[in-house]
């Protein structure tokens, strides 16, 4: 799921992905690729863009150097353990399936080949996602999609999302994590990029609040897995049921997951 698909969320991964942030952003520093380069800090958050294969800085780098809309957004706090949240991270079809049933939110996401997804977040906004790189602490995803609304016609365009993640405990001593979104966007209509650049401040905050939404989807279900693992684990096997490995994880993940009345509040923290 920008994204968003967090969105994002994993289901809140997701969410993250999906969505396509709007807003400046200045990023300095570059690192060299073998034909292309691409700068190494966004919006004062350094990835390893240096790992990136070169042919994948040379798609890159035409969007990150003359992005229509740029965004950035977090610290975004996901009151899941690291391994929990990277797994459903790198798996946004099982992700969306589990919100989609517990009735969360309408995602959609079908895998279309190693690391490249399909994705649907119920608003109008589709596409495909690509991962381009991966580590413990970072991913790097490539973008195509579109988005359209009864206010304005389908829009198409590219995009590029950096995303980092540091493993925290919370002042309740939970396990979660801190995810930090950085995202470049270049519309493919001309006319239509530049009257985003001129509406940028407005449809920044409207990206804004749907990049929120995806963070509050998030917090939803680790809600829910905490409160009612029965029941996600009744959905999760439900026809058609998730794969075999899945629902082993889901069910050691549910089982070592505190059971609280209550999941610890999201925390965002503005640019």
């Amino acid at each position: 799921m920008i994204p968003r698909s967090l969105g994002s969320l994993r289901a809140g991964s997701l969410s993250l992905i999906i969505v396509i942030g709007l807003s400046a952003t200045i990023y300095l520093g570059l690192a060299q690729s073998e034909t292309c380069s691409l700068p190494s800090q966004h919006a004062g958050v350094t990835f390893p863009v240096e790992q990136i294969e070169a042919n994948w800085a040379c798609r890159l780098q035409p969007i990150i150097s003359h992005y229509t809309t740029a965004n950035k957004l977090g610290p975004l706090r996901t009151p899941l353990p690291e391994a929990v949240y990277a797994y459903l991270l790198d798996r946004p079809p099982m992700a969306a399936a589990l919100v989609n049933r517990l009735g969360i939110v309408p995602y959609k996401s079908e895998m279309r080949g190693p690391g490249r997804y399909w994705g649907n977040d119920g608003e109008g906004t589709e596409g495909i996602v690509e991962l381009v790189y991966r580590d413990r602490t970072s991913r790097v995803y490539y973008l195509e999609g579109s988005h359209g609304s009864r206010f304005l016609p389908r829009v198409t365009g590219k995009a590029v999302v950096l995303l980092r993640m540091n493993q925290v405990t919370d002042s309740n001593g939970v396990e979660a994590m801190d995810s930090t979104l950085v995202s470049y966007t270049r519309l493919d209509n001309r006319l239509l990029a530049g009257i985003v650049s001129l509406l940028r401040q407005l449809a920044g905050s409207a990206v804004t609040r749907r990049l929120a939404k995806g963070v509050d989807t998030v917090n939803r279900l680790s809600q829910v897995m905490r409160q009612q693992p029965d029941r996600v684990m009744s959905e999760a096997t439900k026809s058609p049921a998730l794969s075999s490995d899945e629902v082993a994880f889901l069910k050691h993940a549910l089982e070592n997951l505190p059971h609280s009345s209550s999941a610890t509040p999201s925390r965002t923290t503005s640019p």
